[in-house]
């Protein structure tokens, strides 16, 4: 019998930091929260469908590549960052499953079959999971960057859960470029991270207006100039019907940067 999967909202790091020399110890939380996820899960999952913050398309788009490549989208970091493998196979029944519970909810959803997955999914894949045998999927956000849609789309794909697949929302919880390193920034974080943590730790029906709402939480657009990389959040959470858990919090670059898990 397959047990149901939790879904769980991850931070990436910045660009392919885990794989770069790191005498600070900045990354060392994150990794090792990161490599904890096998370990928290009921078994191994069947396949992992990831909603990365890197990638936004018009209605909503699955990778269905056999082998699915690698983008490199990042920039100005070492040689050796480029050459980096991830050779999990990708799932194009699982993509057009997804695709087809998202049409049968009213969205626009199809697939891709040219694209590679992003560093907001093999960067922190190949730190979780790094024998790549697990077939995976990314997901797209949808360019409109509403909340309730995303929400929305998340209660449509909850289903795959109960067919083993390990929702993942691939993001940070601050994501301001000028905001990491200044400590100007740190009280302002502490603030919207709080707030988030409430949001997700409330019940579904609470937790759905509180996040389609997050522009008036404190610190919001400060915390997120751009939302992309928190929209992840609500897929995840729109894919659960229980209250959230923070399983991963610390400061990182003077920001607090956290982790939630969806049972």
């Amino acid at each position: 019998m397959t047990l149901r999967q939790p879904t769980y909202f991850i931070p990436h790091g910045g660009g392919p930091c885990f794989f770069m020399d790191d005498p600070n110890g900045t990354w060392t939380g994150m990794a090792a929260f990161l490599r904890s996820l096998p370990s928290q899960l009921p078994e191994p999952p069947k396949a992992i469908l990831v909603v990365s913050g890197h990638w936004e398309t018009e209605g909503f788009a699955f990778t269905t590549a056999q082998k699915p490549a690698l983008l490199f989208d990042y920039y100005g970091f070492p040689p050796h960052t480029y050459q980096l493998r991830y050779d999990a196979p990708g799932d194009p029944a699982l993509a057009q499953a997804a695709s087809k519970l998202l049409q049968n909810a009213g969205f626009r959803a199809g697939a891709d079959s040219e694209r590679g997955l992003d560093h907001g999914v093999f960067v922190p894949l190949k730190v979780a999971f790094p024998d790549a045998t697990i077939p995976v999927v990314e997901m797209s956000l949808d360019l409109r960057l509403d909340p309730a849609q995303h929400l929305a789309a998340g209660q449509a794909l909850a289903l795959l859960r109960d067919e083993g697949v390990l929702i993942v929302g691939s993001g940070m919880s601050f994501h301001n470029m000028r905001g990491y390193r200044d400590p100007r920034f740190t009280p302002v974080s502490e603030s919207f991270d709080g707030w988030l943590t409430d949001a997700a730790e409330s019940a579904a029906d609470a937790r759905a207006k509180k996040l389609t709402a997050w522009e008036s939480a404190p610190g919001a657009r400060l915390s997120h100039p751009a939302e992309e990389h928190l929209l992840p959040l609500m897929v995840v959470a729109g894919a659960s019907g229980e209250p959230g858990k923070k399983v991963y919090s610390e400061h990182v670059m003077k920001t607090v940067i956290s982790g939630f898990r969806f049972n």
